[in-house]
């Protein structure tokens, strides 16, 4: 099996664990994982790395990302999603009084920089243990603000669900580490309603959208070779990042884990100039990923981040 990036189309009711488990038994590979979690409710882009590529996984975590929220004011969860215990109704007076100019007016207030609070829910860990576990067992732990950054933010006009409650979508794109829970719940709290979370699809991560998304039952029925074409090679994955074409002598030195001078090593791409980004992807004159570097602070010599030449 090659070394690559597989794009799927995560389906509701799974947790990201399992679509990688699932995956594992279709490839029969040893080495497989996921980029980034998304809860077993969501559904859409999930980014699964196969073989060599698992050591690039770190690399995709802090990309940006791109959501469809399905936002419901008036309840919020103890989970700040659909799938928690709820812990506060709005009175339907407050509700009627919310018009689609408030959403949209709060909504555009969380554009940009930003602390955000992750849910009490969620895999970040405390002590060594995920803090859902721990709100499982009655011990709510709040973590430090992080700062995130929200790119770009849209609600649409609200609806009423079957419970007659208003309902609206948010278009979102924005930082890795964002919790899009955390910003439902926010926007409740600044409508003075309350809300919760109960949809949501992830339409981009980093550079991959949807679009390019395989379903995982349609992965599961194909053979090898289908699959493989499928996978994304990891130079193309990591397009975002700065690149050096080296030629064999400089191959044969990153071969041998010898020291790599910047102004020896070769030129870095244009637009990856513009970019100003590191990491810095080497590569060989077919274009194939040898390594991953970044400059020391005096900026003479890259130091190895990863080495995939044998």
């Amino acid at each position: 099996m090659k070394d690559g990036i597989l794009v799927v189309n995560k389906p509701e009711g799974l947790s990201s664990a399992a679509v990688v488990g699932r995956l594992k038994r279709a490839l029969k590979v040893k080495k497989i994982g996921h980029t980034g979690t998304l809860d077993p409710f969501a559904t859409g882009v999930l980014l699964i790395a196969v073989q060599k590529a698992t050591r690039i996984s770190r690399f995709f975590l802090d990309g940006s990302k791109g959501y469809r929220a399905r936002v419901t004011l008036g309840v919020e969860t103890d989970t700040y999603d659909c799938t928690g215990e709820v812990v506060f109704k709005a009175d339907h007076d407050v509700l009627k009084r919310i018009t689609p100019e408030d959403i949209r007016q709060v909504v555009s207030k969380f554009h940009g920089p930003q602390d955000q609070v992750a849910p009490a829910y969620s895999a970040l860990k405390h002590e060594g243990q995920p803090l859902y576990k721990l709100a499982r067992q009655g011990k709510i732990i709040q973590k430090p603000p992080r700062r995130i950054e929200i790119y770009s933010i849209c609600a649409s006009v609200p609806e009423k669900d079957d419970a007659g409650l208003p309902v609206f979508s948010l278009d979102v794109h924005c930082s890795g580490g964002t919790y899009i829970r955390s910003l439902a719940y926010d926007i409740g709290k600044a409508l003075g309603c309350g809300a919760h979370l109960s949809g949501l699809c992830r339409t981009r991560s980093s550079q991959f959208a949807i679009e390019q998304a395989t379903e995982l039952a349609e992965l599961e029925d194909m053979d090898r070779e289908d699959i493989e074409s499928r996978m994304v090679t990891m130079a193309d994955a990591l397009t975002d990042l700065p690149a050096v074409v080296v030629d064999e002598k400089i191959k044969n030195r990153i071969r041998h884990g010898q020291r790599l001078p910047i102004n020896e090593a070769g030129q870095v791409t244009a637009d990856a100039q513009v970019k100003g980004q590191a990491p810095v992807r080497i590569l060989d004159q077919e274009g194939g990923l040898l390594a991953l570097v970044e400059p020391d602070k005096q900026g003479r010599t890259y130091n190895y981040c990863c080495v995939f030449i044998t």
